[in-house]
């Protein structure tokens, strides 16, 4: 018969046993995490490597963002206070359309876009005799409301630097559901295949006439393939906008992601002058 001193033992060890089976068991969980993460990062960085070499600004076309678990060891990026407002009551709409809408504006008058944002005004000289269809294409969305309440989804800070919006989605994968034609592509602001600071461009998917509806302020010099439409110059008050929200930096620590600032547009308006 097993005495009490003996059962207490047995149980001593028993649990002792469990708890170190538990201990390996989650020592082989971070082993295979860690390794999990360390891949996604690999392909975070290769990806974000890409981008600076080639240059390429694009819409994020059917691409989904890898988000990755950060590790108690690893030291996640600073982030600087949010400079910006709260966003306007509101939700962007998600109308999209079969075609590019017909030509309504006037190639030979002058037209200015106005981005209400959290982080301040944003006023924008259009070209529109130089880009009609893209002039054209944002009066009418801007008219429909497209842009309000949509975030500015994208900043980059090394290698090029630009502030990408225009996506309701707020992925990168959005769109008013039919394309324009590049234009202007030989602007004479563009030489050395550089796009100035205050140059606002259509992005796309990579091929021709592919622009959509998101677009990319830049706010310093930045070098780029002339592929982008160039179809407007923010004004001077509105490039200490865009230098606010660069300086808060992007959420990723890597050059390239959405941005601390909380930037929203509440409204964005298209006037004939």
């Amino acid at each position: 018969m097993v005495s009490q001193e003996q059962r207490r033992r047995q149980l001593a060890r028993e649990k002792f046993l469990r708890q170190q089976q538990r201990r390996t068991e989650a020592r082989r969980k971070s082993r295979v995490r860690n390794s999990v993460i360390a891949s996604v990062l690999g392909v975070v960085l290769i990806g974000s490597v890409a981008l600076y070499t080639t240059g390429a600004l694009e819409q994020d076309d059917d691409r989904a963002n890898a988000n990755a678990e950060v590790t108690p060891s690893a030291s996640a990026p600073s982030k600087a206070p949010d400079p910006c407002d709260k966003p306007a009551d509101g939700k962007p709409k998600s109308a999209t359309w079969k075609k590019e809408p017909a030509m309504s504006i006037d190639k030979s008058a002058k037209y200015t876009l106005k981005l209400d944002t959290t982080c301040g005004g944003i006023d924008v000289a259009l070209k529109a005799s130089a880009a009609p269809h893209t002039v054209n294409s944002f009066a009418f969305l801007a008219g429909k409301g497209y842009f309000d309440h949509t975030k500015c989804h994208r900043l980059t800070t090394n290698g090029i630097y630009v502030l990408q919006c225009g996506d309701p989605t707020g992925t990168g994968t959005g769109g008013p559901g039919y394309t324009i034609p590049d234009e202007n592509l030989k602007d004479g602001s563009l030489k050395d295949n550089i796009y100035p600071a205050g140059t606002v461009a259509m992005a796309n998917t990579g091929q021709k006439d592919s622009g959509g509806s998101q677009f990319f302020l830049v706010y310093r010099d930045s070098q780029l393939p002339p592929s982008y439409t160039p179809f407007g110059t923010v004004s001077e008050a509105g490039m200490k906008v865009l230098k606010k929200i660069a300086d808060a930096g992007e959420n990723t620590g890597a050059g390239d992601g959405a941005p601390n600032a909380t930037v929203v547009i509440d409204k964005a308006t298209v006037t004939e002058s």
